[in-house]
């Protein structure tokens, strides 16, 4: 498969060469070269099976938008523009075109949000919960878009709306721990990413997965199935 890749930073480039070693070509555009989309035409974009965007928030909504209505497929880790959401679901949905994001492609975390599902039962019966996530000093969203995921997560289990704590630490590459405390004891669970080699498999898997689907896709609902 062809895939553009777009950002490269840290994830983006253990992405591309995760695509390489699963034999995909993969061409990459740099934001320098990317001012406001601009080089996602639909000439560009012909022959690319997926576009996957690993940038920033304040450029993802643009190169979304583009890629769309150049009718390409478009896999997207970059978070913090969630609450466009309805909005790229729309035109998504009447372009026809295949569109998945994630706030987390690694199974390690969508098991995470399983398991906080049906952990937050426990609200019910006398427990309290909060949310803290930590990230490297670099990241520009926070909360991080995987803790965001979380308390929706919890939140639609079982109608609680649990505070998130954001720390911005040095290299740290992700943590996100739910705990869940009651006068008797008190409940963990965490995922501690060692490195962002499970975001880049992760995101090449998803994009092989979307390349012959047209709709509108969270990566928390397929990712059993890439």
């Amino acid at each position: 498969m062809r895939f553009l890749l777009l950002g490269a930073g840290k994830t983006g480039a253990l992405v591309a060469e995760v695509a390489c070693e699963r034999h995909h070509e993969v061409e990459l555009v740099r934001s320098a070269e990317n001012p406001r989309a601009s080089a996602l035409t639909a000439e560009r974009l012909r022959n690319i099976d997926a576009v996957i965007d690993f940038t920033t928030p304040d450029a993802v909504l643009d190169n979304i938008r583009a890629c769309i209505t150049a009718g390409a497929s478009i896999v997207v880790g970059t978070t913090g523009w969630y609450e466009h959401t309805p909005e790229i679901r729309a035109t998504v949905e009447k372009s026809g075109t295949g569109f998945l994001f994630g706030a987390n492609f690694s199974i390690g975390v969508n098991l995470l949000l399983d398991i906080a599902r049906t952990a937050s039962a426990a609200t019910q019966h006398g427990y309290t919960g909060q949310i803290f996530e930590r990230h490297h000093v670099h990241k520009k969203d926070a909360p991080s878009g995987t803790a965001i995921a979380i308390q929706i997560a919890i939140r639609g289990a079982c109608g609680q709306e649990m505070e998130i704590t954001s720390f911005r630490e040095g290299e740290v590459v992700g943590m996100h721990e739910v705990i869940l405390d009651s006068p008797h004891d008190r409940i963990y669970l965490c995922h501690d990413a060692k490195s962002r080699r499970g975001f880049a498999e992760g995101a090449v898997r998803a994009a092989e997965w979307l390349a012959d689907k047209k709709g509108f896709f969270d990566f928390k609902d397929v990712w059993r199935e890439v």
